[in-house]
């Protein structure tokens, strides 16, 4: 027997597609909420990619989307780099 060990949880077929785009606007969205116990976000996977739907409380709507939706289009950059790093295509919505 060898001393060697995987330093993985799961083979590269069980790897989530887009988890770390998901993970990544998670973390950033629970950050700027006052209520990070109320957001939610999913995984809808696309045609060409995966679509992140981030559900929060009402009253941190305007947080989530920022003056002029700067904050929201930054979440979308940082979706995409992080997806980019998984090689899967990614866009972010807030749902209302």
């Amino acid at each position: 027997m060898s001393d060697e060990f995987v330093d993985e949880i799961g083979g590269p077929g069980n790897r989530i597609e887009g988890g770390t785009a998901k993970a990544v606007v998670e973390y950033v969205a629970k950050s700027i909420v006052d209520t990070p116990e109320a957001v939610d976000v999913s995984a809808k996977e696309r045609g060409d990619g995966i679509e992140l739907l981030i559900a929060a409380d009402p009253d941190d709507m305007g947080r989530l989307i920022g003056k002029r939706g700067r904050v929201i289009q930054a979440m979308r950059q940082v979706a995409r780099a992080a997806g980019a790093a998984d090689g899967v295509t990614t866009s972010v919505d807030v749902l209302e």
